[in-house]
């Protein structure tokens, strides 16, 4: 590396710590794909493992056009292989810690790493575009761009796949009074049928008074007939 000018230095210095990122998510997909049971989740996670392997390979063969001697590219590799096994521990840690806890649970933790390590690319990518566009080096650019837009698709999906994994805890672990649309809603249902039945009540009241008061004034003027009927027929007897 010591022929390298210090344009393509850093370029190199770049690439190889995008290739290192790539070997540590191999591993760690690797380990998340052996934890997932849901089938849409798992094939997408597939797919972008056979991506991230094709990304390492883009990055080694650029790393070489760009004068990285081997020197160069086995420093890369050891330190790809050292973060492989720290992505390994950091993958299996959540199955020691989540013994016991749902596999809903532990999916959805594991979608959140991923999307956060999706979020690391995406800014090595970018960097690596700008500096590549700056320099003048349109076939690093072009590859970086290529790549960025697979981990994007990738962080989109797993942004998606976060609220379907969260509502899935909900589903499995929540009891079904504790969830909206249960005990709330019924209660809530209750409360308006009761206003109802209040507004009803309200609302007939006026008309029974009313009716109630036809009725009396009805009885008094009958009696008050019959009485004046009854002090008629006393006066023509005398």
């Amino acid at each position: 590396m010591a022929d390298l000018n210090v344009r393509d230095a850093k370029l190199v210095q770049y690439l190889n710590e995008a290739h290192a990122k790539e070997k540590e998510l191999e591993a760690g997909l690797q380990v998340h794909i052996g934890m997932t049971t849901r089938a849409p989740y798992r094939k997408r996670l597939r797919k972008h493992l056979t991506e991230t392997k094709g990304h390492a390979r883009k990055l080694e063969r650029r790393i070489k056009q760009l004068g990285g001697s081997n020197g160069t590219v086995q420093s890369a590799q050891k330190a790809a292989t050292t973060a492989v096994g720290r992505a390994v521990a950091t993958a299996k840690g959540p199955v020691d810690t989540l013994r016991g806890v749902g596999e809903q649970e532990q999916m959805l933790k594991n979608a959140k790493q991923e999307y956060g390590e999706e979020a690391k690319e995406i800014a090595t990518y970018k960097s690596i575009i700008a500096f590549a566009e700056k320099v003048g080096d349109r076939e690093t650019g072009k590859i970086a761009r290529a790549i960025l837009r697979e981990e994007e698709r990738m962080a989109s999906f797993l942004e998606r796949q976060i609220d379907t994994l969260t509502k899935a805890v909900v589903q499995a672990e929540v009891p079904a009074s504790e969830r909206s649309g249960g005990r709330r809603r019924s209660r809530s249902t209750s409360r308006k049928r009761t206003q109802s039945t209040s507004r009803k009540r309200t609302a007939t009241s006026p008309k029974r008074s009313g009716t109630t008061a036809r009725s009396r004034s009805r009885s008094t003027s009958r009696k008050s007939g019959s009485t004046s009927r009854g002090r008629r027929r006393s006066g023509s007897r005398s």
